[in-house]
This record gives structure tokens, C-alpha cells and sequence, in this order.
């Protein structure tokens, strides 16, 4: 199943998306990770939706969006690293979750490097402590799209820590839709493709990956619960505008495109505002 948050008439709802139409599910709550944690399996009810008619909202407002750093060998390289012995983990704030088509935006008082971060996102679908790694796929309830945008002045230069530079407002666009998973038989088989204004930044195979889903979701249980609605962003492969020579950060007016296969694309402008 492929599920969409949308809004109709001011209206917010949960649908089936199934090409451009959307089944309204028989379901009375819009939110998604509710949903989720009182195990409602949902149903079509009459209503459909063109989908052109309606506004697509963010698939899920997480509980907590969990972020692994330097996943990619690729890209641990191209920032000057090695990549870690076990997973780099840090959190972004729930606030910064943002649907497709809205805007990624900054003032340039706060931060002049801004960059994209193309990245598979695990929605977990039941409380999850102490997972045995050859169980953990059976905690996951779908999967989406994630860009984790990255003040790298702020992260790198100015804070020397993550916190800030990766959750601004605006810093996590996520889906279009959550593909439930029993449609994605294996999470570490799914093309991932970053686009800037059309210009292809990123193309590489979850295979990729140093640490796959299960080894993540079963480190991270380990140290603290992941309850159902949270959110695994995985990491980002190569490409990114740090580690291009010279650096080409996003800019008022561009145009941010996240394609992975079987799930969709998830495309978001960006505004620099004012002071």
C-alpha cells in the first residue's frame, strides 16, 4: 500500500494512492503515526481523490526522526573521513519535517551553506527494544524519502556540532507517500537519485550502505526504544555540495528533486528569506 496525507477543502485525510487516484481510507484520524501505534489496519472507504486536486501533505509527523551519518563509504570519503566503526548517530527535530512541493528555507544571517542529503527513511511500525537483527525488518511499517538538509557552516565551522545545523525549520522534507513494506521486499536493494535543478548530484544503491536497515534499527534499539511513527533516515550516498570542488551550495530558487525506486520522488524548492 502506498499511503498519502492530503488535504481537501481544508480537510486533512489519509488515502491509498494507487497511480494518479487517491482511495480515502475509512479511518477517522489524519495522523498517520496515531495510526500506527494503535495498529489500525486501514480500509478504502468510498471517497477517491484526483490527485492533482488535492495538497499532499508530509506522510508522517514522527515522534523522533533518528539520522545516521556517514553511511555511504563513498560519502565519508568525499567529506574527508573514514567511515565509522558502528553507526554515527544524531536526531533531528520533529519540527523540521516539511511535504513535498513546500519550500526548504534560510536566512542567509544564519547560514550561507546549505546542502542536500538524499536519503531512504524507515518508518517503524511497533515498539522496538533489544531487536535481535535477524527480526528487525518485522519492526518496520514502510519506508519514504528523506532529505536532510545540512547547514554545513553551522555544523561544521560555527556550532562544531550537529544539532542546529540539521534542524532548522524546513531541514527534513519527507515522502510523498509511505510504501508499506510489504512492497519492499528488501531495503537494501532500491536506487536512490539526488537531483539540482535537474542536474543528477547523487546516484548510488541502497546496497551501499556500511550499515544496512536491520543492523541500524537493531543498534539503535540496543541504546534507546524506537516506538512506533519514529523515523530512521539512513544516510547519503556521495555527491553531496561539501565535497564538490569548488563547493556548490543550494540558493534561492533552486530546485531539490529525491527519486528511490518503488517509492516515488519527493521535490521541494528553496527560498532564502528575509531578515
Amino acid at each position: 500500500m502506498r499511503l498519502i496525507t492530503f488535504s481537501y477543502n481544508d480537510r486533512t485525510r489519509i488515502g491509498e494512492l494507487v497511480g494518479d487516484t487517491i482511495y480515502a481510507l475509512a479511518w477517522v484520524d489524519s495522523n498517520v503515526r496515531q495510526m500506527i501505534r494503535r495498529g489500525v489496519t486501514p480500509s478504502r472507504s468510498y471517497e477517491r481523490f484526483a490527485l492533482k486536486d488535492v495538497k499532499i501533505e508530509a506522510p508522517i509527523n514522527p515522534g523522533k526522526i533518528v539520522a545516521i551519518g556517514k553511511n555511504y563509504a563513498e560519502h565519508a570519503a568525499e567529506t574527508g573521513s573514514k567511515p565509522p566503526e558502528s553507526p554515527a548517530i544524531f536526531a533531528k527535530f520533529p519540527s523540521t519535517v516539511i511535504a513535498t512541493n513546500e519550500p526548504i528555507t534560510w536566512r542567509t544571517s544564519i547560514t550561507n551553506e546549505v546542502d542536500y542529503e538524499g536519503e531512504l527513511a524507515v518508518v517503524i511500525g511497533k515498539t522496538a527494544r533489544d531487536v535481535k537483527e535477524e527480526d528487525a525488518l518485522n519492526y518496520v511499517y514502510g519506508y519514504t524519502i528523506a532529505n536532510d538538509v545540512s547547514a554545513r557552516d553551522l555544523q561544521l565551522k560555527i556550532d562544531i556540532q550537529w544539532t542546529r545545523g540539521k534542524s532548522l525549520d524546513t531541514f527534513c522534507p519527507i515522502g510523498p507517500v509511505i510504501v508499506t513494506a510489504d512492497e519492499v521486499p528488501d531495503p537494501q536493494n532500491l536506487m536512490l537519485t539526488t537531483t539540482v535543478n535537474g542536474e543528477v548530484r547523487q546516484h548510488a544503491s541502497t546496497a551501499d550502505m556500511v550499515f544496512g536497515v536491520r543492523h541500524l534499527i537493531a543498534y539503535c534499539s540496543r541504546s534507546f526504544t524506537l516506538e512506533p511513527g519514529d523515523v530512521i533516515i539512513t544516510g547519503t550516498p556521495s555527491g553531496v555540495a561539501l565535497g564538490m570542488k569548488p563547493q556548490v551550495y543550494l540558493k534561492d530558487g533552486d530546485v531539490v528533486s529525491i527519486t528511490i525506486d518503488g517509492i516515488g520522488e519527493l521535490t521541494n524548492p528553496c527560498k532564502v528569506l528575509p531578515e
